[in-house]
Formats: structure tokens, sequence, C-alpha cells
């Protein structure tokens, strides 16, 4: 897995009440010919520089997609050429990868295309092709990685909106779901098991409730590669970013209590909180801290590289007092995960005040959530989450071989817990999607909380993509009409994603132990909404994809390495960097292998020669693989590693050596 993109998120902050576009539903455009519709992104702009080319431009002006009508062409690539010629006849950046994709929304085959870039151009370019009867439509992906980060949801949802005029969508809307019986439950077994195998998953955790009955909790693999324990009902996984709803669920039950409103200044609550400006930290109310809303980017770097064990949770507001929004208020999704945090330990305080803010949220938690759910295999502590029946975190090692990885970074986010620190099993994500299917009330009738607080949590913030969107640490995904209401969850060697349906009054639990197993999820949202309504058959041939597109990313990947470091390049590089934010880097050798030590991390590196003649130092290890580091000097000649998440450059210099 690519180690910029670790986590998910939930934050922030607020101006100016969501804007009207967001309220409804953007209109509907044509491309110039009547060959596509698409879904025009509201603030950005659209011309037509020839008949077959629609050009989409964010409001940053640096970052566009392109829509071309290309006709017949010979396959995905030849297409995606041919448009870019149309686009910007000067030429593309140099071929890097396709891969196929199903025919899906009307499209009868669709190709990705990847192109080379160098790290210091912080580009993002990318065509999507797709072919309906003969004739091919192409999106190109043309500008800024910032913004292509700060504007993917409008990405998605012209993506996810086109299709050949005339198609109507499969919608379930309306129909009336099959109970999830034995064959169903069958048939989702083995789909989980084939996926599992496909894409070298060792061990999922899977449970299934319909109609407040657990229908199955158990699961298919291994706990750890290479040992025969199985993956059962009591499974502890690390389910990373679901715990953020865990922690707007104890943020439900305190405005239950009258202890907080949903619009009440945060700085009212807790004084300490500040971010970046007076303003902004004025503007904040409870709800905004959670809503994903606020544009305020990711700062998860500064979150795992400079971290230990003994980081306290007051780091949350630390870092949050430097960082302010990169785009408007209701204008965008940007995820940010320090603000879920700081939700979770604003929550705590109320309730524990005189305790250190860690422990005040582990208790919180246990007494007001994990308790009365009965969630007893639930932890928000990493020794006792790898104690007993638990599953260890799995990866594909630099030759493409599963191998299980090293906790470090997630022992990193312990200090951010609230935002998605805690462990759990099937059978206790099964008890708290009960709670959201039956909004709040326990098994035994009694009321935990009023069911408008809760649902308070699904209500729409702004949109992740078409029929898509996101509330409070949950999102929305009503893609084929009948909302799923669900949250992914992505440490290193955990990924998981939970679901309630309720209308049909089901619910499922996906808990993995690889860094695959991303690619399982929605595909298992798709297979279970097939078994409740007789859908198209589209989710095994979704997963067939995943699997080679997986490989062939990975094959690409590794292809580009240099494994060992050149003696030349290894013997220029300083003992240790510093960067101001993210901390100290030092720089060992042993033997051939180069490596990297940061406080919260250490690893192997490769080099990657780029197209712009510099060299990257990559991280090649386990679970944190792909993180780049450009080899260069500054304006002093010192030497200095840049790196680089979507909206941030940090840049390393070189120390006097001891």
């Amino acid at each position: 897995m690519k180690a910029a993109g670790l986590f998910l998120a939930s934050c922030a902050f607020a101006l100016v009440p969501l804007s009207p576009s967001f309220a409804t539903e953007p209109p509907v455009a044509a491309a110039p010919a009547p060959k596509t519709t698409f879904t025009m992104p509201p603030a950005w702009q659209q011309a037509h520089p020839s008949g077959d080319v629609t050009v989409l431009t964010a409001p940053e002006s640096n970052f566009a997609i392109a829509l071309v009508e290309v006709g017949p062409a010979a396959d995905g690539k030849a297409a995606a050429d041919a448009a870019w010629k149309a686009y910007r006849p000067q030429g593309i950046h140099p071929f890097k990868l396709a891969t196929e994709r199903p025919g899906r929304n009307g499209w009868e085959q669709s190709t990705v295309i990847d192109y080379e870039t160098s790290p210091n151009e912080h580009l993002a370019i990318s065509s999507v092709a797709r072919r309906f009867g003969k004739s091919w439509t192409v999106a190109i992906i043309d500008g800024s990685e910032a913004t292509s980060e700060k504007r993917a949801a409008a990405v998605n949802l012209v993506l996810q909106s086109m299709r050949p005029a005339g198609y109507q969508r499969e919608m379930f809307t309306g129909r009336t779901a099959h109970p999830l019986d034995e064959a169903r439950v069958a048939q989702l077994i083995d789909f989980v098991r084939s996926a599992a195998t496909g894409l070298k998953v060792p061990g999922v955790g899977l449970a299934l409730i319909d109609h407040g009955k657990i229908v199955y909790e158990g699961g298919v693999g291994v706990r750890e590669i290479g040992k025969p324990e199985p993956i059962d009902a009591h499974t502890k996984f690390m389910i990373a970013s679901n715990t953020k709803s865990m922690a707007t669920l104890l943020l439900a039950k305190l405005v239950d209590e009258g202890k907080l409103r949903w619009d009440e200044p945060v700085i009212q609550v807790y004084p300490q909180f500040r971010l970046g400006s007076d303003q902004t930290t004025r503007s904040v109310l409870i709800k905004h801290l959670v809503c994903a809303c606020t544009g305020l980017p990711r700062k998860d770097f500064e979150m795992v590289f400079n971290t230990t064990r003994n980081t306290p949770a007051s780091e949350t507001f630390k870092i949050l007092a430097g960082t302010e929004p990169t785009s408007g208020f209701g204008e965008t999704f940007q995820y940010n995960n320090l603000m879920a945090s700081a939700a979770g330990y604003i929550g705590a305080h109320l309730l524990h005040p005189d305790l250190e803010l860690g422990r005040a949220f582990d208790q919180s938690m246990q007494e007001v959530i994990f308790d009365p759910l009965g969630m007893h295999d639930t932890t928000l502590s990493m020794e006792e989450g790898q104690k007993g029946d638990h599953a260890s975190p799995h990866s594909n090692d630099v030759h493409g071989n599963v191998a299980v990885t090293s906790q470090d970074v997630n022992y990193a986010f312990l200090p951010f817990r609230p935002a998605g620190g805690a462990w759990s099993s099937p059978h206790d994500m099964i008890l708290y999607i009960e709670n959201e299917l039956s909004e709040g009330r326990l098994a035994n009738g009694k009321a935990m909380m009023s069911p408008a607080n809760l649902l308070a949590r699904r209500e729409r913030t702004v949109p992740i993509g078409e029929d898509q969107y996101y509330g409070m640490g949950l999102m929305e995904d009503s893609t084929w009409g009948v909302p799923v209401i669900h949250h992914g969850g992505d440490l290193e060697g955990y990924h998981s994603d939970m679901y309630a349906i309720p209308s049909a009054q089901v619910g499922a639990v996906l808990l993995t132990n690889a860094d695959n197993g991303p690619a399982m999820r929605r595909p298992f949202m798709r297979r279970l909404l097939e078994l409740l309504y007789d859908g198209k058959p589209e989710a095994v041939a979704d997963v067939d994809a995943q699997v080679k597109r997986t490989d062939a990313e990975e094959a690409q990947w590794r292809s580009k390495l240099v494994n060992p470091v050149p003696a030349p390049i290894a013997s220029g590089l300083a003992q240790s960097y510093r960067n101001a934010d993210l901390g100290t880097l030092t720089v060992t050798r042993k033997g051939d292998a180069v490596r990297l030590i940061a406080p919260a991390w250490s690893g192997d590196v490769a080099v990657r020669h780029n197209d712009d003649k510099t060299e990257s130092l990559v991280t090649i290890e386990p679970g944190f693989q792909d993180l780049d580091f450009v080899v260069g000097k500054d304006a002093a000649g010192k030497r200095t590693l840049t790196t680089r998440d979507g909206q941030h450059v940090y840049v390393f210099t070189e120390l006097p050596a001891s």
C-alpha cells in the first residue's frame, strides 16, 4: 500500500452556512455531441475549445477534466492518445500503465491509463477511456496534485456520472429486500473467500445482521500467515477510521444529555481549541469538527512522522493550532483526522475534566459506548488489542509476497485515537451496526439515546461523489437508489468497512488484515445489494478487475526500483536530516541496505530514477511503501530530502555530522 494514503478521516471549521449548491442536485450537463452525459460540479467552469472536447476547470484554474468524444479506436489506450491530441496537441507525459475495469454505468469497456510524472512536478495526470458500441469517450485528468486532492469529490462526481446518452441506471428503489437466508449468507461467505484468495488477504472477519438477528459472525482465512489459527467472531482487528462514528456517537449522547449542542462554538466548550487564525477558530461549531466540510486539508504526515507511543493526546490541538483551510466552508469534501481526534477528546473532557485527555476518552468510550452495547472485545489499547485472539497486519513486500508488517505506524496513531485507534471484532462491530439500525434502542428495549441525535450523524454535509455524501463520521452511498450508511477504516495492514441498510434492516461488517483489503470493500457492498435486490451480477467481475489492477500496479512499481541503493547515491547522503514539522530522519547503512529512521517508523529504501533526472529514495518496507524522498540540495548547498502529501511539501535539510 502507498504510505501517503494510509488514513481516512473527518474534519471541520465554519464560516458561512453550507453552499446552496449542495442543498439541491447539481445540473446535468451534456457534452457537445449528444453521446455522453455527466453532472457538472458546482463552481467549476465549462468550455468547448473544439466540437468534441469539453473542458471543466476547477475554481483554482490549475486543474481540469477534459471530456473528449473520440469515436472508434483500436483500444482504450489508442482512444486516450487520440483524446490528448484533440485536447492538448503539444503532447502528453510518457505512458506508464493501462489497466482494464469492467464496463459499468452503460459502458461496455473501460480502461484507466496512468502516465509518468516526476515528484517535483506535483502533477496528477491520467485518463479514463470508456467505450459504448464502437465509440470511445475519454476523461482526461490534468493538473495540480494539490488541487486534485482538494477537488477529489468533484472529480468523482464527473467520472461517476458519465453515461452514454439515454442510459437508464439500475436502481433498487422501491424493491423489497430478500431476507438474508442461509443460501444468501453462504453466497456472501463464498464471495468473501474468493475475493480474499485473489487479493492475497490472509484473513477476513465478517458479520451479518437481518432485522435484529445476527445471521452470521465469523470469517475466512487465518489471523496470521503461516499460522493455523482461524479468524472467528471474536478476532480483534484495528478498525481505524470506523472509530470516528463511535466518537460522534459519544457526542450525540452528550447532546442528548444537554451537556453539548451541535451548533455550539467549540471554544465555548473547550477554550484551548485553536486553528490557524482567530477568525477560523471562532467559527467552528461542534458539528463542524466531524463534517469534512470545512476546508481543512489532511495533515497526516505530521501525525505519523514525529509521533511516538509516549506523545500526549494534547498533540492533536498543538498541530491544529497551525492549520488553516485551503478551500471555503461547504465548498468541497476535505478529510482531516485531527479535527475528528479533537471532537472525541473534547467530548471526553466534558465527562472527565480531571483526567488526561487520552485517559478521559478511553474511559468515556468504555462507559458510554462499549459497555452499553456489549462490545466486550473492543478496546482503545494497542497492548490489549494484540493480546489473545487478534489478527496480525500484512502487506506485500518488495517482491510481491505477503508478509507480516510492523505496528509502528499504528502505534503512532495512538495519540490521535478518536480518529481511528480502536480494535474490535466481527461480533462487536455487528452489535454496533445493530444500534445504528435500531436508531439507539438497545437489545433489552431501553433507549441508549434519542433517534434524533443518533440520526444527526447521517445528515448530509458535502458530496463525496455522485449520490455519495459525508455526514459526521458516517457516509451515505445511494448509488443504486437504496441508501447504505457506511464508513471505511485504513491503517497499516488493517482495512475495514461497516454497512447499514436502514430500509432493509440489514447490516454487515467486513474486517481485513492486509493492505489489499480496500479492494474488497465496494465489491462487497455491491454483492450484498445484488443478493438483497436481485441486482445484476457485477461484484465478482469487480473483484477480478481489482486483482488484475493491483498486480499490474505493483509489478510496474517494482520495475522502476533500483535495489540496493547504488553506492554513489548512498555515499552522497547525509547522516541525518531535519524538518521543523516532521522531525529528524536518520540514514543508516547495513551492508548494501540503506534505511531511513524517523521517530515513529523506520524502513529500507530503494532508488527510483525520475524523468526529470532527479533521484528519489523510495520506502520499500511492507505496509509502508512508496513514500518518496527526492534527493537534492538547497540554495546554500546543504543536502536535502523532499517529500510531500497531497497539499504539503516537506523539506528535510541535513544536520551537521556528529
